[in-house]
């Protein structure tokens, strides 16, 4: 994509055959993208969805075999997927409820855990794990059915912003017409950049090693995060049919040698960190999946609405915000951002375009403070297990332990990850 494009008039068509107006443009292709489209078609929104890959359907998540991508969802996503009336619709035998959280200290000391209950916090679950390609694949069938959807496999090559909304240049010739476009496009966003929104980012030098496995002891609904020496952290989410899926964030150099252990030397290696606690708590793990690497990274938007002089543009998930995984929140934050955006139009008074500058800068305002809040704390958590001095790890270890014993704290903590949306 080239520069963005200020004109002082309404788009008009160039060629009628290859023009289509609609009231909301979303770009991209990934789960935010695809809720958000998906939502606003069901609020009586003419909507088009624009991403390359539309056309290929995303394949139902079938048999023993659990796919490399996984995510926790949060009540919050629970919230907004049933509002979409799309959760009922999800095979929930591929879904793992978690009811508790165990987090541990490098220092291998008993105390140093922090353990989240959801007995405790009186809610039935803490959080679901399970496939990108359930909820993909759900909402793919969801959208089939919404006659106020298109969806069109192309690309975005250009944004002219207008008064009354943008024009989108599509790849194959085509033009879209659009009050209001969302910016879905991911980490990379190329409509971000377009629009001369700037993004601070941080790379954490860390690579995340993910993996299946099945594991001989119970997990007891429980997702487990070992912080180690050195600044590695492990996580293993609970899965159905007593699997686990692991997370190590490591550096890149380790996860290359990560990528290339044998069945026995991962279990020598499981058996050598953390005390030996992962093998004690779980048994012994059968790899069940491949094991892939990818970078990490922060990155935030300086605004999520633009361009800055005449804002038409939204942006929401990755596009928006990315974080460190150890809190499991990437997506859920991405995902309050749809459910925000859907209820402020749900809202809308009738006399408001939807391109007004009143809707967007609502949106704007009630999505900083959890993004920034979120990403504060994730950012902070992050460095300060990476330290290594005899102070910070003294610091870090007694904090858990401390967290651990105040019933309030935990309950804020709690709060916080479930996330609160309204939708009446």
């Amino acid at each position: 994509m080239s520069e963005v494009h200020q004109k002082q008039i309404p788009p008009k068509a160039a060629n009628s055959s290859q023009t289509r107006s609609v009231d909301v443009a979303v770009i991209g292709g990934g789960i935010a993208g695809k809720a958000c489209a998906l939502g606003m078609a069901q609020l009586g929104l003419q909507t088009a969805e624009i991403a390359p890959d539309l056309n290929q359907a995303t394949p139902n998540p079938q048999g023993a075999q659990w796919g490399q991508r996984i995510y926790a969802f949060s009540p919050s996503t629970q919230k907004l997927l049933a509002s979409l009336q799309v959760w009922d619709a999800l095979d929930h035998h591929r879904l793992q409820v978690v009811r508790d959280m165990r987090i541990y200290g490098d220092r291998g000391e008993k105390n140093d855990q922090l353990h989240l209950s959801a007995f405790e916090a009186g809610t039935p679950q803490l959080a679901w794990i399970g496939e990108s390609n359930l909820i993909e694949h759900t909402l793919d069938q969801a959208a089939r059915f919404q006659n106020k959807l298109d969806r069109i496999a192309d690309v975005v090559e250009k944004i002219d912003v207008e008064n009354s909304g943008s024009t989108l240049h599509l790849k194959s010739g085509a033009t879209i017409c659009a009050q209001l476009v969302i910016a879905a496009d991911g980490a990379n966003s190329p409509l971000r950049s377009e629009i001369g929104i700037s993004a601070s980012e941080e790379s954490y030098q860390q690579s995340a090693v993910v993996a299946n496995w099945i594991c001989t002891y119970p997990h007891l609904e429980t997702a487990f995060q070992w912080f180690l020496p050195g600044g590695d952290i492990v996580a293993m989410l609970p899965l159905p049919n007593k699997q686990v899926s692991m997370v190590w964030s490591t550096s890149p150099e380790h996860a290359s040698e990560l990528l290339q252990l044998t069945q026995e030397q991962w279990l020598e290696r499981f058996s050598s960190i953390a005390n030996g606690a992962i093998s004690k708590q779980l048994g012994e793990l059968t790899l069940h999946s491949t094991p892939a690497a990818f970078p990490l990274r922060k990155i935030r938007a300086s605004r999520f609405i633009g361009p800055e002089s005449n804002p038409k543009v939204a942006l929401i998930g990755d596009a928006a915000h990315v974080m460190h995984p150890l809190a499991g929140q990437g997506l859920n934050l991405g995902l309050r951002d749809v459910a925000v955006l859907l209820n402020i139009y749900k809202k809308r008074e009738s006399f408001r375009a939807l391109s007004d500058l009143t809707l967007l800068r609502r949106y704007e305002r009630q999505r900083q403070g959890d993004t920034s809040a979120l990403l504060w704390v994730t950012d902070k958590l992050k460095k300060l297990f990476s330290g290594n001095s005899a102070t910070e790890k003294q610091l870090r270890n007694w904090g858990l332990g401390l967290v651990n014993q105040s019933h309030f704290i935990k309950q804020r903590l709690i709060e916080r990850a479930l996330g609160e949306i309204h939708f009446d």
